[in-house]
């Protein structure tokens, strides 16, 4: 079931039937960590280590993760299992989407979810993206970002116990439990994505 109702920043995901509840603070905590000397793919593992995430970050040194079909073959699992973390801007406010590797987002539903109008829902600028998670387009991680920011997740990921998500570059992944690591970024489920076809 999904809940219904404008995505305020909040604590948690929302009941069926009951609003979010509203936040006092960023959903994504920024990262305290001294990241002026590490890789961001060492920067995702200890952004994981600090969420008491036990995946491990693999990096493809002859190979690339940057799109999710290449990340699904790489690690040799399903489409859908593959995180697409995505960065909109919804108005003024960032927010980072989580849809599975095999759907699209949808910014007709994305956007009420939000309290914003279609047309003030706007995907990130690589500028952005670099701003706001500190990682390139093609490797954004859910996790060590040093803004906060809102985060929906879609559910459709619910299909899967584990996914695989983008660790900090375009040749990096690491593994989590779903449910684990919607619990480790104060995602809320939501329905965002085309129905597949």
């Amino acid at each position: 079931m999904v809940a219904s109702g404008v995505i305020k920043r909040g604590r948690g995901p929302a009941t069926p039937n009951q609003p979010p509840t509203p936040l006092t603070e960023s959903t994504i905590r920024p990262s305290t960590l001294d990241n002026s000397r590490v890789s961001a793919p060492e920067r995702v593992q200890q952004a994981l280590d600090a969420l008491g995430l036990p995946g491990r970050v693999r990096v493809f040194d002859d190979g690339s993760t940057h799109t999710a079909q290449e990340a699904a073959d790489a690690v040799g699992c399903a489409l859908g299992q593959i995180v697409k973390t995505l960065f909109f801007m919804a108005e003024s406010r960032p927010t980072m989407v989580l849809a599975a590797g095999d759907r699209q987002v949808d910014t007709a539903l994305l956007a009420p979810i939000l309290g914003v109008g279609r047309k003030k829902l706007k995907m990130g600028t690589p500028a952005e993206v670099m701003e706001y998670t500190g990682y390139p387009i093609g490797g954004v991680a859910p996790v060590g970002w040093p803004k906060p920011v809102d985060v929906v997740v879609d559910d459709s990921l619910k299909r899967f116990d584990e996914v695989w998500a983008a660790a900090g570059a375009p040749n990096a992944v690491f593994p989590a439990r779903t449910e684990d690591l919607v619990r480790a970024v104060n995602g809320q489920w939501a329905a965002v994505v085309r129905s597949p076809e």
